[in-house]
């Protein structure tokens, strides 16, 4: 009986000799446009689809393989004595392999500045029916939409055949392969429509790297990136040097880099379990990087480090002198990567595009059991315009700097949060607590002496004046905080009593 391998594909890696060994197994190559003409120029011989249908290529070739004469081939079952009937009575040939990738819409709509016509005219039409109707057939049609397939299948019909295994498998990647598809196809119409989230989700990510493994040794971990133009994201970033990254070093490292990004003077966050313990910004990226040591040296041992101007070797020289897990930066001098590449295990990312902004488009998930919670990314920190001074001292405008500068922190802290600052970094973290005051105690035990004269911020509405009560000990002169409590009265009295300046800025920042 005769056999037959329809072959169409936009990657045309590898197709040449796909074909022929497929050929010298004694297959009929039957290809269309672009492939057929590959093939042709490699000296195998190729049945054109029309041929096999009776009908020519038409509409710009959007219309070719959508034919009984190639579906029935592929959809026939052998073990089906009807089916088997049927299809010698009409003459089809029964088709044993299909090679098909799809129209490259994803590389199309990646492209700056691609035209909504260019990106619809990149959806393939004919080539997912083919690649799901062979694999809907998966025991009869070995089909390959992957070109790393290509030998394994060459090898099994070589020894006899190609497994049911195999099959079942290559089955399984068509219908991730056109899920993806499918799943950017409309996400992208949905940003072109301006929608918000839909009815029903399906977001699609590629395979980054495997991971050592999860939070923990007995976790098992991978880490995908999102499809898109996500340059200034850890996904875009280089590995230049260092031991592979791990699941903690992800959520940590982005973690840093949210923060950083909301800075546009030199700075340095350090990040350690998920939370800021060391904020610095100045004149130079050395000396942000040594306030924002200074705020908690004992913290930033074995922590993550964001820098966002180049990493210099003065500052390479300052961080070589502890413990890092990882050190993110636009660049590295070639006497910083001296320095740092001196220490084994140290993880050096370079990312360009580390002061982009995160945009509006980009979402935040967490997964709970059951469930996949879905929301846009907090990019605000308030309204200055709206700020609203509620003691009767008002802050100096070297407070007001402040303030805005700490509230930029305590957004990217867990919640309850406080943060204390002076002189343009951080002096005390106080994260992730279950009542604010023990937050603020937290700030205020690591900030010691320091606190005198700082400035603080929390992530949301003092419920009780207590937090008041306890700043006031420890020297604050000046407060932000969204406001909003029943009992504001209480905490803006206090302050007034201790001269402290307050304002509400209206907007909460919970991080969880």
């Amino acid at each position: 009986m005769k056999r037959r391998a329809i072959l169409s594909v936009s990657d045309k890696t590898g197709i040449v000799e796909f074909a022929k060994g497929l050929a010298e197994l004694g297959l009929e190559i039957v290809s269309t446009g672009g492939t057929a003409k590959a093939l042709k120029e490699a000296g195998i011989e190729v049945t054109g689809i029309s041929e096999v249908t009776g009908f020519p290529e038409c509409l710009d070739g959007r219309v070719k393989t959508l034919h009984p004469l190639v579906h029935a081939g592929v959809l026939a079952m052998r073990d089906n004595e009807e089916h088997m009937r049927q299809v010698e009575e009409l003459g089809v040939t029964l088709v044993d392999v299909v090679a098909i990738n799809l129209y490259p819409f994803k590389q199309t709509i990646l492209k700056e500045g691609v035209k909504f016509e260019e990106a619809i005219e990149n959806i393939d039409i004919g080539g997912p029916t083919m690649i799901r109707a062979a694999a809907k057939n998966w025991q009869d049609v070995a089909v390959a939409v992957d070109p790393a397939d290509y030998g394994k299948i060459l090898d099994e019909m070589r020894a006899g055949g190609v497994t049911r295994d195999t099959k079942r498998l290559l089955a399984y990647k068509v219908f991730e392969h056109t899920a993806s598809y499918d799943a950017l196809i409309s996400g992208y119409l949905r940003s072109q429509l301006g929608l918000g989230f839909p009815e029903v989700y399906t977001p699609t990510f590629e395979k980054a790297q495997e991971l050592r493994y999860g939070e923990n040794p007995h976790q098992k971990a991978i880490f995908y990136k999102e499809i898109g133009h996500f340059t200034g994201t850890l996904a875009a970033a280089k590995q230049l040097h260092g031991k592979e990254l791990s699941y903690n070093n992800i959520n940590d490292a982005n973690g840093a880099l949210d923060l950083v990004k909301e800075f546009d003077a030199p700075c340095a966050v350090a990040v350690k379990h998920a939370n800021p313990c060391g904020v610095g910004i100045g004149d130079t990226i050395f000396e942000a990087y040594s306030r924002a040591y200074e705020s908690d040296p004992v913290s930033i041992f074995g922590g993550i480090v964001a820098l966002n101007r180049p990493c210099d070797k003065e500052t390479a020289q300052k961080m070589s002198e502890i413990f890092l897990e990882i050190i993110i930066a636009p660049s590295f001098t070639p006497e910083a990567l001296e320095i740092l590449t001196a220490k084994k295990n140290l993880r050096l990312m370079e990312l360009p595009d580390i002061a982009k902004k995160n945009t509006a488009d980009m979402v935040d998930y967490k997964k709970v059991a059951g469930g996949l919670l879905v929301q846009g990314l907090d990019l605000e920190i308030m309204d200055e315009e709206n700020l609203k001074v509620v003691t009767k001292r008002a802050p100096t405008a070297e407070e007001l700097e402040t303030m805005k500068f700490a509230m930029r922190v305590v957004k990217h802290t867990k919640s309850n949060a406080i943060v204390l600052a002076k002189d343009n970094a951080t002096i005390g973290v106080g994260p992730g607590q279950t009542n604010r005051v023990t937050a603020l105690k937290i700030a205020i035990n690591y900030a010691g002496d320091k606190a005198k004269g700082s400035v603080l911020a929390s992530d949301a509405f003092f419920p009780f004046d207590d937090s008041v009560e306890a700043a006031a000990a420890a020297g604050v002169t000046a407060i932000i905080q969204p406001g909003g409590s029943v009992r504001d009265e209480d905490s803006i009295r206090a302050c007034d009593k201790y001269g402290i300046a307050m304002v509400f800025t209206g907007m909460r920042h919970f991080k969880h």
